[in-house]
């Protein structure tokens, strides 16, 4: 008897590299509970049906660290593959506006220099981005 598979879930998220005016890049902890608990990442979440990547960037931003930012270029689209499911990370550039970092979804966020981004421990698929950024 053969066991179908079915197609993993697959999952559109809009994420945001954002730098301050002074050079840093805005990292976030993941809580410690569920997917990827307590690693660090760039912020961002799923696009909803019907929304651009710059508008689900806006608003995930907003819901979960309550600032403005400008989203800019796109940086890169990367596919990747966790055991359940498949994401597509929609990943641009963007300039923070204002209002203060809040860690609403998160338990900790950072303004980091890429130097020493790699003192943070990040899910796989944010490595390709990191190693984007410091190829520009």
């Amino acid at each position: 008897m053969t066991e179908t598979t079915k197609p993993l879930t697959h999952k559109k998220i809009g994420v945001a590299v954002i730098y301050n005016d002074t050079g840093l890049i805005l990292i976030d902890r993941r809580p410690d509970k569920g997917l990827l608990g307590g690693l660090w990442e760039f912020p961002g979440g799923k696009i909803e049906p019907g929304e651009t990547v710059e508008d689900c960037i806006k608003r995930e931003i907003k819901e979960e660290i309550d600032i403005d930012i400008e989203v800019g270029e796109n940086l890169v689209n990367l596919e990747h593959t966790y055991t359940d499911f498949k994401v597509t990370l929609c990943v641009h550039i963007c300039r923070y506006l204002r209002g203060e970092p809040k860690p609403i979804e998160c338990q900790e966020i950072r303004w980091v220099t890429l130097k020493e981004i790699d003192k943070f421990t990040f899910p796989e698929a944010n490595i390709k981005i990191i190693e984007m950024l410091k190829n520009r």
